[in-house]
């Protein structure tokens, strides 16, 4: 269920993203909601789950962005797993940490999508969004500090008593 919910609410949020991007005018910049997904998925899902999930999240970006196929697919479940691994090294609790710990992914995804980029396109043009990038992670981190309350909420939904003594 989490899955469907995940994707749901991806699909939903890269709709509004691209609206409020182009409403704005912002050009070189976006605001990566999908970094906010993938690492409330980092800390908060099992491994199969969140992978599963990242893939899905990935793909869907892949679908609206128009760069290489596959490349914020293969992101998604990079960043899943990277943070992962922060999180078992970091404890990440609480909005403001949630929204340190979404602008440092958003950092590491803006750069290797800018340089897996970069690899594959050949005018260039890969290189022209760092520029952009602090701004991509102000807005990133706004993001995840308005979004942080609505995903606790969908986590605490998720979340059904466990039956002790029926089974």
């Amino acid at each position: 269920m989490k899955f469907l919910v995940t994707v749901g609410l991806a699909l939903l949020l890269l709709t509004l993203e691209s609206v409020v991007v182009q409403r704005f005018g912002l050009v070189l910049s976006r605001i990566d909601v999908t970094v906010v997904l993938l690492a409330f998925l980092a800390l908060r899902a099992s491994l199969l789950e969140g992978a599963f999930s990242a893939f899905a999240v990935g793909y869907l970006l892949d679908l609206m962005s128009g760069q290489p196929t596959g490349l914020f697919t293969f992101l998604g479940v990079f960043i899943f797993l990277v943070g992962r691994l922060v999180d078992s090294l970091v404890d990440v609790r609480g909005a403001a940490a949630f929204v340190l710990f979404v602008m440092g992914a958003d950092v590491g995804h803006g750069l290797l999508a800018a340089f897996f980029s970069w690899l594959t396109v050949k005018d260039g043009s890969a290189m022209a969004v760092l520029p952009g990038l602090p701004l991509q992670v102000a807005l990133t981190g706004l993001a995840a500090l308005a979004l942080y309350p609505l995903l606790r909420r969908f986590e605490a939904r998720q979340e059904r008593p466990q039956l002790g003594g029926l089974l």
